[in-house]
């Protein structure tokens, strides 16, 4: 596959704390990569260098096949971001200020394109930025970027401020954008958000790239949340080294299960005379917690 953006070894240091470790990783055209991990784990400071807003202390960064840090002019034509904190000018009005990001862009505005996204978002044009709540601040960003025809999107914590409804809009579009061939690099906490619609996912942790994949790869990672309620007690279930946070609740034993080790599972169990079995799939999530269960980690 062609590859739009490639991180190779980027390091960031800023002062004595290491932002970010060898961090490696790409997105290929037509790919929606989800780029997640907590408030300082790194994915804005890996972010701001791609968009040449910073440059990384080694280690190489390319967009198009071009320099993030050389080229960012040029580069920028042909990217959409919105940050996940977006501050406007006071005394202009939301539209005024889309009008001015796609103008920035110098290509001729698609006004069709501007009025659908303004009615999807339920937004007010007509007000003065300094009147806006952060979700309507947000929704600036996002019409300014899906109207305008890049071919990669990159979203740092788009949907802050924004409810349910809008969030799903947010992702209709996000699909859109996709099945045109573009690439969107989106970077959430949000972890439902990023399961719905991604590709693939780059987990961050303290700087460091700790797992990447597309979703369908992963899950054998994670484990699955068991209830099974039995006749007889089952006392050495917590004993079981593929049993993880043994609890019983209501007659009932709940636990996660390593989902490789299932069969290992309905093996123990089966001299047990098991009234109730109920298994929920393994998500995204699971995987995430996995590698923040660690001492010290919030």
């Amino acid at each position: 596959m062609e590859a739009v953006i490639e991180m190779k070894q980027l390091k960031k240091r800023f002062g004595k704390t290491k932002a970010l470790k060898d961090v490696t990783f790409q997105v290929n055209k037509g790919e929606v990569v989800g780029f997640i991990g907590p408030n300082g784990a790194g994915k804005s400071t890996t972010i701001r260098i791609l968009l040449g807003l910073i440059q990384a202390d080694s280690g190489k960064a390319t967009m198009f096949n071009q320099d993030v840090w050389e080229d960012a002019v040029s580069i920028h034509e042909r990217v959409a971001y919105v940050p996940g904190d977006v501050n406007l000018w006071p005394q202009l009005t939301g539209g005024e200020v889309i009008d001015l990001f796609l103008s920035m862009r110098g290509k001729k505005v698609n006004k069709e394109r501007k009025a659908e996204l303004i009615k999807r978002f339920e937004f007010d044009p007509t007000k003065k930025c300094q009147a806006y709540s952060k979700g309507n601040r947000q929704k600036v960003a996002l019409i300014a970027a899906f109207a305008a025809d890049a071919d990669v999107y990159i979203f740092d914590e788009p949907t802050s401020g924004l409810d349910p409804l809008q969030e799903r809009i947010f992702q209709e579009y996000v699909q859109e954008v996709k099945a045109k061939g573009a690439s969107v690099l989106l970077s959430s906490h949000i972890l439902s958000e990023v399961e719905q619609i991604c590709d693939k996912v780059a987990i961050i942790r303290q700087g460091e790239i700790v797992e990447e994949g597309n979703l369908a790869d992963l899950r054998h990672l994670t484990r699955t949340l068991l209830t099974v309620e039995t006749k007889e007690a089952v006392p050495t279930l917590k004993d079981q080294p593929w049993a993880h946070h043994v609890k019983e609740e209501e007659g009932a034993y709940v636990f996660q299960l390593d989902s490789d080790y299932m069969d290992d599972f309905l093996q123990f169990i089966r001299p047990y005379t098991v009234v109730k079995l109920e298994s929920a799939p393994p998500k995204l999530e699971d995987l995430f917690m996995r590698h923040y269960e660690r001492e010290g980690d919030s």
